[in-house]
């Protein structure tokens, strides 16, 4: 079932535990891992590391980490992909709002602030018509 996940699947899929201080902060084992996280090796060839993540490999669960480069033996340098069980997060990219929100256990919302709800345009629409009938009465008292 893992191998034969959809693109989505495999998707939600891509995630790793949290540092100590974030789990109390956010209640969260885990978070799905996103370009720009911190992220600290714990397993593997580069144990200790610390590095920002430059990117994420859906396909195969896996993360390449600002730093972590092996050289081919004409000097090139590539990105070693690390699997995401094998970093904790030790720093969140911040920049989704959205992401946030659900971290901190918010119900995030789907529409932007300026956009107001329906509840809030019903009351203008029955103010409006409020202001325009009391207008119209003022006009007949007058006349």
């Amino acid at each position: 079932m893992i191998y034969r996940a959809s693109h989505v699947t495999k998707s939600k899929q891509v995630s790793s535990p949290l540092s100590k201080d974030l789990k109390k902060k956010f209640s969260k084992n885990s978070v799905r891992i996103v370009e720009g996280d911190t992220v600290k090796i714990v397993r593997g060839e580069f144990k200790g590391v610390d590095g920002k993540i430059s990117e994420v490999s859906v396909q195969e669960s896996s993360i390449a980490i600002e730093g972590v480069k092996k050289e081919k033996t004409k000097g090139d340098k590539f990105d070693v992909y690390i699997h995401s069980s094998n970093v904790i997060v030790t720093g969140l990219n911040s920049d989704d709002k959205w992401r946030m929100a659900k971290l901190e256990g918010k119900k995030p919302s789907s529409k932007p602030k300026d956009i107001p709800s329906k509840k809030e345009e019903k009351l203008k629409e029955t103010t409006t018509k409020e202001t325009k009938v009391e207008k119209s009465q003022e006009k007949e008292v007058k006349e």
